[in-house]
């Protein structure tokens, strides 16, 4: 064989083997995958800002209708639950006593009256007297000293007359105060309402010499007030006349709305007036009482429920909204993943088309450009601005400059820099479990 032919065909098997080996090279290198994300849309919904609190539910109005008599609670006319007009009879007292003293102020007063006419009687006889004498002594046929005995009894009987008037007066308001004793044994509503609580049972007797004893509780259940406790870090931002709802612990799903009405001034522990409270006060915690009313028609809300009250601050409805998870933070923005980076690089080396005029990625954050009424609620407080990472066509996430509004630490309001059906990135499969990160290498997993 020729020494060329020989030297052609060692070659020609040094190209085959290099081919070989590149094309296996080339099938058995590690393939570059995409990073993988956890996303959410951007979609319309409502967003509010709130104060959370617990509160508990009190009647509008409760009365402890007690007695002003003593004696045996003869009968209960009511039960408990009942509603009770007002003036409807609730209990009756045994009347006796109360009874017995009214026919007594009644005999006294006949006694007396009778006395009177006795009196009257005389005092007629002595005035006759009294002038005859006066006659007399003008013509002197009586001495002075008569005249001035008949005068002195002529008085004597007016002054008796005028006593016994004082007297029969007197008698007259000891039975009005027996006929208002006998009125006491009879207990009335004050008010309408529902009888709430029975404290003293048929049968029992009660006594009013030292104390009013009560009888039952009347309350007005046709509103109920909600006694709501906000703490010192937030009382600030409660004001009066702001929107209010809660729920109850048995019915979470139904939301009570009402405005607040009264924020108290002081916590409840200024009425204890103890040295101890004052000085325990700096560590214990500090509440103040916050009050709404609300109707209660059906009488499904109780005394005493327990109410998870949301104090409304701000509100936006209908709104785009993202979840705040969403939103990077200036220490957040600036670290990105090797991924993300690798990503990039890639995406700007083999993809021309972003690559803009000025020679760099299309991952490069754009600005957002704001209308004065946007720099406005800047300035106002009212809007911030932050950075997310929108998820591409191509897989990649693409930082995107945003204007928040309302952000309650759970969704965030977007006035501008996003369109409803974007996905946004919460976060990257790195920052999940082994296993999830094994699921998210399929591709972008959206929530």
């Amino acid at each position: 064989m020729p020494a060329k032919s020989k030297r052609s065909k060692i070659i020609f098997t040094i190209i085959a083997i290099l081919f070989i080996a590149l094309l296996a090279w080339w099938l058995l290198k590690p393939k570059e995958e995409l990073p993988s994300y956890i996303t959410a849309q951007v979609e319309r919904g409502d967003i509010e800002n709130s104060v959370i609190a617990t509160g508990l539910l009190e009647a509008t109005k409760i009365v402890s209708v007690g007695a002003q008599a003593s004696g045996q609670l003869k009968k209960m006319y009511v039960e408990l639950g009942d509603e009770v007009k007002q003036g409807q009879l609730i209990a009756q007292i045994n009347s006796v006593t109360q009874e017995n003293e009214i026919q007594t102020a009644q005999a006294s007063i006949k006694n007396q009256q009778a006395q009177l006419a006795v009196r009257q009687a005389t005092l007629a006889q002595v005035q006759a007297e009294y002038n005859r004498q006066k006659n007399m002594y003008a013509q002197d046929a009586t001495s002075k000293a008569e005249l001035e005995s008949a005068l002195a009894s002529y008085k004597t009987a007016q002054a008796e007359i005028v006593a016994l008037n004082a007297q029969i007066e007197q008698s007259r308001l000891t039975l009005a105060t027996a006929q208002e004793e006998l009125g006491y044994t009879r207990i009335i509503a004050p008010m309408d309402g529902t009888v709430v609580a029975i404290v003293t049972e048929e049968g029992q007797t009660v006594n009013a010499n030292q104390s009013a004893p009560t009888i039952v509780k009347l309350a007005k259940l046709d509103t109920m007030t909600v006694n709501a406790e906000i703490s010192e870090a937030d009382v600030m931002k409660v004001e009066k006349g702001q929107s209010v709802y809660f729920t109850t612990l048995g019915d979470s799903e139904k939301k009570y709305y009402a405005t607040l009405r009264q924020i108290e001034p002081a916590p409840e522990s200024i009425s204890d007036d103890s040295s101890s409270s004052s000085s325990s006060s700096s560590s214990e915690a500090i509440y103040y009482n916050a009050l709404f009313d609300v109707p209660n028609e059906d009488g499904k809300l109780r005394i005493d429920m327990t109410a998870q009250v949301s104090i409304i601050i701000d509100q936006a409805k209908n709104v785009l909204t993202i979840p705040s998870s969403a939103i990077e933070t200036k220490s957040s923005g600036s670290k990105t993943s090797s991924s993300t980076n690798k990503q990039s690089a890639s995406s700007q080396k083999d993809a021309g088309s972003n690559t803009g005029k000025d020679g760099k990625g299309s991952n490069r954050p754009t600005t957002l450009q704001l209308t004065a009424a946007e720099q406005a609620l800047i300035d106002q407080g009212k809007a911030t601005r932050a950075m997310v990472r929108v998820l591409q066509a191509d897989g990649t996430a693409k930082p995107t400059p945003v204007l928040v509004g309302l952000n309650n630490r759970v969704t965030a309001q977007v006035l501008k820099g996003l369109k409803e059906g974007d996905e946004v990135v919460i976060s990257d499969s790195a920052d999940t479990s082994n296993d999830a990160a094994k699921r998210n290498n399929r591709g972008p997993m959206r929530m």
